[in-house]
């Protein structure tokens, strides 16, 4: 009773210290916005700002500075391109190597990258392209590696998912904290060296809170993590050791614990080797054994593809919001810098609530998840059909989101840009939950790492088209965002399309199994028996 509690205990202290980690580090660079305007203040690519020729000396104006703005667009683009486009390799580094080693590597280029920042200055202001990268990827990567924690928490996994992008997107209120700071007095290079200081909070985390490879799901009986642990129990040996079992006793674990991490898609094809193993010993024997779905075969089924194009869409609209926002308010406040300053205020504390809004998506997707199982119970369809179902109403609750945010950043009137920022900071947080959820959902979970990965690097190329349309914007539209953001309320309608496939793939295959179920209700019979039995 007392290691249950402890156990319990330690598992919170995960959770708890996770969410502070994303809260605090993963996603500042959305924040950029904010520190745009610190930089700015500092005088940084100042150089590229133009004169106007009927200039006074006592005007406020700092000239024609479009060239110093889409030099910030610029690096923005390339440090949320190294966001997503690096999360492939480091998502198969996570796959590959374990927690730790992708936790040290994500330490390690945010500590540079925060260093980079605190030592840099008007005359080195190239630095902040490397420096922005390294932040990146190093946040992804904690992101990444903190997700997992969701499996320690079983039926609520979903929504702690959800809830940790939640705080990946809240983080980027950070740099709001900076610029409030910078205001008081307090020096930029001060803060980021005490941010590189907080490097000390993650190694803790790592070596004491967080496993040397994965967290399972589902979770193994008395499974244990963390250097506190002295002797590893059977369970977590069987997990961590897999490729070498020590006996038969625990490879018939290993076989359980794979049959019930197998997705919709595993569960389909072991249907059929049921089937295929009727009146046929030695096929039957085969079907004992759990379907292994390769990588490739996720990668290209129509599911990933439209679910890549839901995700581009709207990440892309995202983008171009967060990095145009410090321009888009200068335009519409008329050069007014007070009054800049406190919309930018106004859009960083509306990411604060990230956090509070991406749960909400993760109960939708786990209350309706149970609803779907106990109707499923009764229809005799599987837990994982089951769990697919779930992700049509969040899939497509999120892509109405951000077509009322897009509409809302469409109308040019600045007391509107209030409800864009709710709406932005509501469809951007299911967004990123919602895609972890579906992944984790949707295909086998030993891919996760790596279709997190892939998914989130090809929507990063697609993430790039914002610099052009930041250009088109400030040159041939001068300044007036007003074509592209309804381009981009037409585009968004392509995103639509993924929780109807969603929808027609989880309907054929129920059609495929009740089919199946009632042509050869023997062969099935026999063959959950002796799946019931190697379980």
């Amino acid at each position: 009773m007392e290691h249950q509690s402890s156990g319990k205990a330690k598992r919170l202290a995960t959770l708890l210290s996770g969410l502070v980690e994303c809260m605090c580090f993963a996603g500042v660079i959305f924040g950029w916005a904010s520190l745009v305007y610190v930089l700015k203040d500092m005088h940084y690519f100042k150089d590229l700002c133009v004169p106007v020729a009927n200039q006074t000396a006592n005007s406020s104006v700092d000239g024609d500075c479009r060239a110093q703005d889409e030099q910030f667009s610029l690096i923005f683009t390339i440090g949320s391109f190294m966001n997503n486009f690096m999360t492939f390799p480091t998502g198969y580094i996570f796959d590959r190597f374990g927690t730790t080693v992708a936790r040290l590597l994500a330490i390690s280029f945010y500590t540079t990258g925060t260093l980079l920042i605190a030592f840099s200055s008007a005359a080195t202001a190239l630095i902040l392209f490397p420096a922005l990268s390294l932040l990146s990827v190093g946040g992804i990567l904690l992101i990444l590696t903190n997700m997992q924690v969701g499996n320690l928490f079983g039926k609520h996994r979903s929504t702690i998912i959800t809830l940790y992008n939640g705080a990946f997107d809240s983080s980027s209120a950070v740099f709001l904290i900076i610029k409030l700071l910078y205001e008081q007095g307090l020096k930029l290079n001060t803060m980021f060296l005490f941010i590189s200081a907080c490097s000390v909070w993650h190694l803790v985390r790592t070596f004491f809170l967080m496993p040397r490879r994965h967290i399972p799901y589902p979770l193994p009986p008395g499974y244990t993590y963390g250097l506190s642990c002295h002797r590893r129990s059977r369970s977590y040996r069987t997990y961590e050791e897999q490729r070498c079992p020590k006996s038969p006793d625990e490879d018939e674990i290993h076989n359980s614990d794979k049959l019930h991490a197998d997705s919709v898609l595993g569960e389909e094809h072991l249907t059929t080797k049921v089937i295929a193993g009727k009146g046929n010993p030695g096929a039957a024997s085969e079907s004992k054994k759990p379907a292994i779905i390769s990588f490739w075969s996720c990668v290209f089924s129509k599911l990933f593809f439209w679910h890549l194009v839901w995700l581009s869409v709207m990440q892309l609209r995202h983008y171009l919001f967060i990095g145009t926002l410090n321009p888009m308010l200068e335009q519409l406040a008329g050069q007014d810098s007070e009054l800049v300053s406190s919309y930018t205020n106004a859009f960083a504390f509306t990411q604060l609530c990230g956090v509070l809004c991406a749960p909400w998506n993760g109960l939708i997707l786990d209350r309706h998840k149970r609803g779907q199982k106990k109707e499923g119970n009764s229809h005799g369809i599987p837990d994982s059909l089951a769990d697919l179902r779930s992700c049509v109403l969040s899939l497509a609750i999120t892509v109405l989101q951000c077509m009322a945010f897009s509409i809302c950043a469409s109308i040019p009137v600045l007391p509107v840009q209030y409800a864009t920022f709710i709406l932005q900071v509501l469809s951007r947080s299911f967004l990123y939950g919602g895609n972890a959820a579906f992944l984790a959902v949707a295909f086998p979970l030993e891919h996760f790492g790596k279709l997190y990965g892939l998914v989130m690097g090809l929507s990063a190329v697609v993430a790039l088209l914002q610099y052009p349309s930041f250009t088109l914007i400030r040159g041939p539209l001068k300044g007036d965002p007003f074509y592209v953001n309804i381009g981009f309320i037409a585009l968004m309608l392509l995103a639509l399309v993924s929780p109807l496939v969603v929808y027609w793939e989880c309907k054929r295959r129920q059609k495929q199994q009740a089919t199946l179920h009632n042509s050869d209700t023997p062969a099935l019979t026999a063959g959950k028996s002796s799946l019931e039995s190697s379980i």
